[in-house]
């Protein structure tokens, strides 16, 4: 998968999703069988199977830069942790498409969200430890996550956060290129 598609589509995607959400439910309710839930639905999974991606690949470029143990430690934990809270996210995804998919547990519903944001965010600190990315990358990240924690009708201008945010992974060919 191109590390452009991954690190600037999860973005774009979730902009359209967050767009369609807002035109849904410009009448004040959203209507769970109409064409605007799914495709944005459907565009909000792809957004979060990218940034899983986007977590795999910061993890592989990160490897062999990080060095102590402690922070080898880290990197592993803050990936498992993205990954974990990508796959809750996938799965409520799945959930609001379809009314006989199992519906996740609560105490899941609230983690998953709260671990891929904590391993995502570690990730791109430990970038910018290893000097990869500028600081003002992951902070970017943290007001696009506290966006959406505040109000969803916010999910356009985080994505927009979001994909300036992500903007520096693509400025070394070291940044999202595995490690081999």
């Amino acid at each position: 998968m191109s590390p452009t598609l991954v690190r600037l589509g999860a973005p774009v995607l979730l902009f359209v999703y967050g767009t369609l959400r807002l035109i849904d439910g410009r009448d004040g309710h959203h209507d769970k069988d109409g064409a605007l839930w799914n495709i944005g639905h459907v565009c909000f999974f792809i957004a979060f199977t990218l940034l899983a991606a986007l977590i795999v690949h910061v993890y592989r470029t990160l490897r062999p830069t990080v060095v102590t143990p402690v922070r080898r430690g880290l990197a592993t934990g803050a990936a498992a942790a993205g990954l974990f809270g990508a796959a809750c996210f996938l799965w409520v995804i799945v959930g609001d498409l379809s009314a006989s998919f199992p519906e996740l547990p609560d105490a899941l519903r609230i983690a998953g969200p709260a671990l891929f944001q904590i391993g995502m965010l570690l990730l791109l600190v430990l970038l910018v430890l290893t000097r990869m990315i500028p600081v003002w990358s992951p902070v970017l990240v943290v007001v696009a996550f506290a966006a959406i924690g505040i109000d969803l009708d916010l999910i356009p201008i985080a994505a927009v956060l979001l994909f300036i945010g992500l903007l520096p992974l693509g400025r070394s060919p070291r940044t999202l290129a595995p490690a081999g």
